[in-house]
């Protein structure tokens, strides 16, 4: 199953990333380029760099110089991931181009790797959530409240997996079709933001 293999690379990438716990770690990715856990591994490593950048950037004591060199590296990690995501959708695509839907095939609203993507974010909302709920510095009220809120994240964890391989086995069937736009992201652009475009002139 493409979840199974997916909440495993993931369950990966954010240990190795806590190994070090340093944003700047340059990843070591263990999978070939031309493999799918590749780009999971890429993708869960991109969305745990920026789980951390998000951390910084709210911290209430940071000068405001700092906050706008985290806020443009969260810009680009956004721009990262959005790619990765659009590179899982592309072997998606290729590797169900022999695929003909079926006259009365339907269109899902989120590609397989866009719901990938939020697979790989509730693993590493399940990951922070396991510590809140055993650290033995916090009150027993916290860690029974951070208890409820794993079991439901693992829950939710189980459903959207179930739901993401429905739709691939859907896919493969010509029972649904993949449609894919890209994002198109607007604000990176200079070509594309009144700022950039105005500025650079």
């Amino acid at each position: 199953m493409i979840s199974e293999q997916a909440n495993s690379v993931f369950r990966q990438a954010i240990a190795d990333y806590h190994d070090h716990d340093n944003i700047d770690q340059p990843i070591a990715n263990p999978y070939p380029k031309e493999n799918l856990e590749h780009l999971f591994y890429l993708k869960c490593w991109i969305d745990t760099a920026q789980w951390h950048m998000e951390d910084v950037i709210r911290n209430p004591d940071i000068k405001p110089e700092e906050a706008l060199y985290w806020k443009r590296r969260i810009d680009q990690s956004n721009q990262d991931r959005t790619d990765t995501v659009e590179y899982i959708d592309s072997y998606f695509l290729q590797k169900f181009t022999h695929i003909l839907p079926k006259v009365n095939a339907k269109l899902n609203s989120e590609t397989p790797a866009w719901a990938i993507d939020r697979l790989s974010i509730l693993a590493l909302k399940i990951y922070h959530m396991e510590i809140e709920a055993t650290r033995s510095d916090a009150s027993r009220s916290h860690r029974e409240q951070c208890q409820n809120k794993l079991n439901i994240l693992k829950q939710q964890q189980k459903d959207l997996s179930q739901s993401i391989d429905e739709l691939i086995e859907d896919i493969s069937k010509g029972v649904k079709f993949m449609k894919v736009y890209k994002q198109m992201k607007m604000y990176n652009d200079p070509e594309l933001n009144p700022i950039l475009y105005t500025t650079k002139k």
